[in-house]
């Protein structure tokens, strides 16, 4: 059974995106999915792909950094993802988001985050295995 999901939780003007997964790189691509949702609740069509590639110390900083990734390359390509993967080989993540253009009338954009922040920053895997990502994200 696949326990992958994502969430939102409140924090005053901003709001948390969190993932989860069997493994970090799925909880990351949850999390990228949650930040989707923070944009739009309108379908985004997986019609394009664009690669990225991150690297930090530790997983929580590679997190950051991909979601920063995520949110540099909707502002400037002008797009919405709706897929993604991700993988994960020590401090380094590659990975591949499909989206498609914005389109104002259809998406209705209802912010745009602007980054992923240290605040409420957690990696960690639970007693029965499940990943979680999360932070806060500035919108």
């Amino acid at each position: 059974m696949d326990r992958s999901r994502w969430e939102h939780f409140p924090h005053d003007a901003d709001v948390g995106v969190r993932g989860f997964g069997p493994t970090p790189a799925q909880a990351f691509e949850q999390a990228a999915l949650a930040l989707t949702a923070v944009v739009t609740r309108a379908e985004v069509k997986p019609l394009s792909p664009v690669e990225v590639k991150c690297e930090a110390p530790d997983l929580e900083l590679l997190f950051v950094d991909w979601l920063n990734m995520v949110i540099f390359e909707m502002a400037v390509r002008r797009m919405l993802f709706s897929r993604f993967d991700v993988r994960i080989d020590g401090s380094r993540l590659e990975g591949e988001l499909w989206g498609e253009p914005v389109d104002v009338a259809r998406h209705a954009p209802a912010c745009e985050p602007k980054g992923a922040t240290y605040t409420a920053l957690k990696v960690a895997q639970d007693a029965d295995g499940l990943w979680s990502a999360g932070c806060v994200v500035d919108v």
